[in-house]
């Protein structure tokens, strides 16, 4: 059975984007298979971890359940697309300095999601951070490291505004 194709534009971290996927292909799939974008992370694939968490038009969402056709005319930010010119964003740096990061798997999903929460809210406390991270599942951390990465950037305020093509 042959599958229907449609070509598809958008922004990809600040870059244009132009390709034909299937109809049934998912944004996970397009990211990973098609454009490289490989830390995006392939998990569950039931949008119960988190591990795919993306950013749609400054919106987060989990990437294995959306088709790559919703992409079209949308902008579209993946882990890649955090890191500054200067190095690693406020909150991947965040990350590393806190100890954060265990085996790693989940972490994309997880910066994603707290970038998110903390461009949305400049004040964002701790608790606000726990309910926002409550979609993004780790099975080697308590969360201990990852709210006090994200208590470090929300002191300094360094995270406003939108990801940095």
């Amino acid at each position: 059975m042959m599958s229907v194709e449609t070509e598809i534009r958008f922004s990809l971290n600040g870059r244009p984007v132009s390709l034909k996927v299937p109809a049934t292909m998912k944004t996970l799939a397009m990211l990973r298979d098609r454009l490289g974008m490989t830390g995006t992370k392939y998990a569950c694939g039931e949008g119960e971890c988190g591990a795919c968490t993306i950013e749609i038009d400054g919106k987060t969402v989990n990437s294995c359940l959306m088709y790559a056709v919703d992409c079209d005319g949308r902008e579209v930010v993946t882990i890649e697309g955090l890191r500054t010119p200067e190095g690693l964003h406020p909150v991947q740096q965040a990350f590393v300095d806190h100890g954060a990061v265990q085996c790693g798997f989940c972490m994309p999903g997880m910066i994603m999601q707290s970038r998110n929460l903390l461009a949305n809210n400049p004040e964002l406390t701790r608790e606000q951070a726990q309910r926002g991270l409550e979609g993004n599942l780790c099975r080697c951390t308590g969360y201990t490291k990852v709210l006090d990465a994200v208590d470090a950037v929300a002191a300094t305020n360094t995270c406003g505004g939108r990801a940095n093509p």
